[in-house]
């Protein structure tokens, strides 16, 4: 072996506990792990740890929490780590001085086929766009976001009723291969990074706000019903109901789409004893579960056996 690797992990959620766990369970020398801060958390507003560090510390690795990438104190700390290599999945935008400072570089794991859909949230947006596949790949950071040269890359199909979570499974556990693909290429000498490929048609995958996770009911069914998929569980897509002179911010966690020929506004609700449907231009959107303001989640037989529609109620 060319590189003995001594390696720092930074990251934060689920998706990044996944790979985390593969590199401890398969002997990597991981001689720090870098996360996000403690932050209140439920009703009592605990101070609670990120996914990764509650792993970490499981794993009685040596945890490190900046505020500040940029602290002299934290920088220290870091270069004291004296790691060759650097491996970040789903943290923040790293500081030059940081990315820069172990010998062997410093690598991501992005959940997309780069170029395409650099960003915050890539595995919501492939759905949302109703895309057949996506991927992960394993780049060298530079000082952009998500534009580094490319180590690996690996294809996952998206099902037809794919789930942003579902697709999170599939990610994480086909990014963990990758990862560990990658670790292998630079601890032979054999990683060759190539420029990701420029490209006029890119599709970005910005971070999900309150306002672009707003169904908009205009649009055609096919897209509402991937909008849906694509923000379950979370953040979880959102529309206002007007009902009884109420306005209500009602989130929508699993539909389906029936294609029909209709006179309806779009946004007009229909129902039945057991169903919930809601008119867009070419048909409607079959609402499963919802959840309304300062109640659980749960299925829409289940609501209309105690809540009630007025016969001009609408989602907008």
């Amino acid at each position: 072996m060319q590189n003995d690797l001594r390696i720092v992990f930074m990251g934060t959620p689920d998706f990044a506990v996944g790979i985390l766990k593969e590199m401890v369970e398969i002997g990597k020398n991981i001689v720090g792990v870098i996360t996000a801060p403690d932050k209140p958390a439920g009703r009592g507003r605990k101070l609670m740890g990120s996914a990764v560090k509650d792993y970490a510390v499981s794993q009685n690795l040596k945890v490190l929490q900046p505020t500040n990438l940029k602290d002299e104190f934290f920088l220290k700390e870091l270069e004291g780590l004296n790691a060759n290599l650097q491996v970040v999945v789903a943290f923040r935008m790293l500081p030059k001085v940081v990315w820069q400072m172990p010998a062997l570089g410093t690598f991501n794991l992005h959940a997309s086929l780069l170029p395409q859909y650099r960003g915050a949230a890539p595995i919501n947006w492939a759905i949302i766009n109703n895309e057949e596949k996506t991927g992960v790949t394993t780049f060298f950071i530079d000082e952009k976001i998500d534009t580094g040269s490319i180590i690996a890359n690996k294809e996952v199909a998206i099902a037809q009723n794919e789930t942003a979570e579902t697709l999170h499974d599939k990610l994480m556990e086909t990014g963990s291969h990758l990862v560990l693909e990658t670790l292998e290429l630079i601890e032979m000498g054999n990683a060759n990074p190539r420029m990701q490929p420029k490209s006029s048609d890119l599709k970005d995958a910005p971070k999900l706000t309150a306002e672009n996770t707003r169904i908009d009911w205009t649009k055609p069914g096919t897209a509402i019903a991937a909008f849906i998929r694509g923000l379950s569980p979370y953040p979880v897509a959102w529309s206002i109901l007007y009902n009884s002179n109420e306005e209500l911010k009602i989130k929508i966690y699993t539909a389906s789409f029936e294609k029909m020929d209709h006179k309806l506004e779009p946004g007009v609700i229909q129902t039945s004893k057991k169903e919930l449907k809601v008119a867009c231009p070419d048909g409607y959107i079959i609402i499963k579960d919802i959840q309304l303001p300062g109640k659980r989640k749960m299925e829409v037989s289940s609501l209309l056996n105690g809540y009630s529609f007025d016969e001009d109620s609408k989602l907008s």
